[in-house]
This record gives structure tokens, C-alpha cells and sequence, in this order.
């Protein structure tokens, strides 16, 4: 029997899908989290940094590699299998759930009256 992994939370999700396309830093993390929704979720540091750190316990992500720019470490974050799959499963519910609700209002628009 298969693993469900439990829903993500928002930041969670969306710092998933930032290393969709593969691995990144910290600061790159942030920034595409923010691209991605349009500026409408900022990240702060301590709440990207304890979300990889939870997230790489569960096995969702795991460091890439390190490299020093400017004098300081940068260490990259990649997806693991379980990441992507649990990100798809998650992507999947939340179409799902959004297809009720969209579905309903075009109902309630077609009803008669």
C-alpha cells in the first residue's frame, strides 16, 4: 500500500514547485515562490528555511550541493521523488476540490429561476 503524504501548506507547495525545474538556493527559493503567485506570498527567511528543514526530514527534499558566491555558503535544494510525486498528489487534490466549487457556481448560474 502506497504512503499518502499529508497536504502541504501553502509555502510548502510552492516551494516545491520552485524546484520543479530543478535545484536552487535559498534566495532563489523565495523569489520564485513569489513570481509564481504574483508577489502575493513573500517568504520570510525563518519560514523557508524550517519549511526545507522540515521537508527534508520527511524526505521531500534533499540538499543538492554547496557553494560559496561572494564569501558565503549557498546550499542548494532539489526535489526527491517522493517531493514530486507528493507535489502532483497535492496539485491533483486542489484541482479537484477548486472543480466542486467552479462547478457549482456554473450550475447555479444555469438553474432556472
Amino acid at each position: 500500500m502506497r504512503k499518502r503524504q499529508p497536504i502541504l501548506t501553502e509555502p510548502q507547495y510552492f516551494i516545491l514547485a520552485a524546484l520543479l525545474d530543478g535545484p536552487l538556493h535559498g534566495y532563489g527559493v523565495i523569489k520564485a515562490t513569489e513570481q509564481a503567485t504574483d508577489g502575493r506570498l513573500k517568504l520570510a527567511v525563518g519560514t523557508l528555511y524550517g519549511a526545507l528543514e522540515r521537508m527534508e526530514k520527511s524526505g521531500l527534499v534533499t540538499a543538492d550541493h554547496e557553494e560559496v558566491v561572494d564569501g558565503r555558503q549557498r546550499r542548494y535544494y532539489r526535489l526527491t521523488q517522493d517531493g514530486t510525486d507528493t507535489l502532483e498528489q497535492e496539485a491533483l487534490r486542489m484541482q479537484q476540490a477548486a472543480a466542486i466549487v467552479t462547478g457549482r457556481r456554473r450550475g447555479l448560474g444555469a438553474a432556472p429561476a
